[in-house]
């Protein structure tokens, strides 16, 4: 599998921007299926944004559609969540996975490969 260490996170107020990285390392990145989620403390893990292989295709959760913009440079095995425009509901700790795949998927439970999660903090 493949080895996930993400970077990033910070404390910032509403409104601000930040760029998530997800660093790929063990395996050879680009055939895996790339994918955010989050967790904010007594919730459920959620989805947030998702990449296909190659990057032509991309999805995101209704939350964050527009304000969100999934990335990926299989050059630099590197995944990366561009985050503009945020909200204090966006406080969460956000893990990156891969999935050796071609389609791309919402679930959790679809992805066997997790990073560790970084957090981020958005003030009101």
């Amino acid at each position: 599998q493949v080895q996930l260490v993400e970077s990033g996170g910070g404390l910032v107020q509403a409104g601000d921007s930040l760029r998530l990285s997800c660093a790929a390392s063990g395996r050879m990145f680009s055939p895996y299926t790339m994918a955010w989620f989050r967790q904010a403390p007594g919730k459920e893990r959620e989805f947030v944004a998702a990449i296909s292989r190659s990057g032509g295709n991309t999805y995101y959760a209704d939350s964050v559609k527009g304000r969100f913009t999934v990335s990926r440079d299989n050059g630099e095995n590197t995944v990366y969540l561009q985050m503009n425009s945020l909200k204090p509901e966006d406080t969460a700790v956000y893990h990156c996975a891969a999935k050796y795949a071609v389609a791309v998927f919402a679930s959790p439970s679809s992805y066997p490969s997790w990073g560790q999660g970084t957090q981020v903090t958005v003030s009101s």
